[in-house]
């Protein structure tokens, strides 16, 4: 099936179209001129898109993997591999670079005020990975296109002074994750029935945000509220935030299942 075949059975449209063709040009580029080859920063509902895609296209799952600077990662380029390339190799072949911004404490500065202030110098977002901003300085992971600029020219984030400097992946300082423990239980495990518990909402209500296409199960839209979920899953639901089923336990008493929630604040 030719790219464009493709992209028309999967029902694309608009941006989401454009992504899938260079998603597909970067993986021909790996397989037909045997060089390494990566796709802009996706976020996790396009790296979810991208994964349906490469199925569909039956590219093999050992000549790509995703990269972010670290493990954990929330926004990941896809890299290509050509044949002769190892999985150990790609330390050295690695299109991103990480970068360190310190500055005063007192300037309190947020993700919003690092992301504005590339904006504003032109970089596209698709060029950045994740920004971890922590009490004095904060570690952006960025494409190896614009680290140098950034190096040369970024000193300013609002009104606070910036010192630049790169950084190895191995020392990213990675913030701790911020989660709520629920324990509750559930008639089932069904997604209406998990997000009325995850979002201490009625299933009535959780239902209407499922049919409203405001949740998406593990980064892919659902708007069937019978949908199974299983632990591990993650499901996010648009203004009320994301939260991932972490544990299924079994029956109580009065027949309900028990079930441990992580909710991210």
């Amino acid at each position: 099936m030719d790219k464009k075949a493709l992209i028309d059975r999967l029902g694309a449209q608009g941006e989401e179209r454009v992504l899938y063709a260079r998603i597909l040009d970067r993986a021909e580029q790996a397989r037909q001129r045997d060089i390494p080859s990566a796709t802009d920063f996706l976020s996790p509902q396009q790296q979810a898109q991208a994964r349906d895609l490469l199925r569909w296209a039956q590219y093999p799952l050992d000549r790509y993997l995703p990269l972010g600077g670290y493990e954990g990662a929330e926004r990941n380029l896809f890299f290509f591999l050509p044949d002769w390339m190892d999985p150990l190799q790609i330390p050295e072949q690695s299109p991103i670079r990480c970068l360190r911004a310190a500055f005063r404490r007192e300037d309190g500065l947020s993700h919003r005020d690092f992301l504005g202030s590339l904006m504003a110098m032109g970089i596209a977002r698709e060029k950045i990975g994740d920004l971890l901003v922590g009490e004095e300085s904060a570690d952006i992971v960025v494409a190896d296109t614009v680290a140098e600029f950034l190096l040369q020219n970024w000193d300013s984030a609002g009104r606070a002074k910036l010192r630049l400097q790169a950084i190895a992946p191995e020392c990213i300082h990675i913030p701790q994750v911020q989660c709520q423990q629920i324990r509750d239980t559930v008639s089932s495990l069904r997604l209406d029935a998990v997000v009325a518990a995850g979002l201490r909402m009625s299933r009535g209500r959780a239902a209407e945000l499922i049919a409203a296409g405001r949740v998406q199960l593990d980064w892919r839209p659902c708007t069937k509220s019978d949908h199974p979920v299983v632990q591990g899953d993650t499901i996010s639901a648009r203004g009320f935030g994301k939260f991932q089923l972490a544990e299924v336990g079994g029956m109580t008493k009065k027949g309900r299942i028990a079930v441990v929630i992580s909710r991210y604040l």
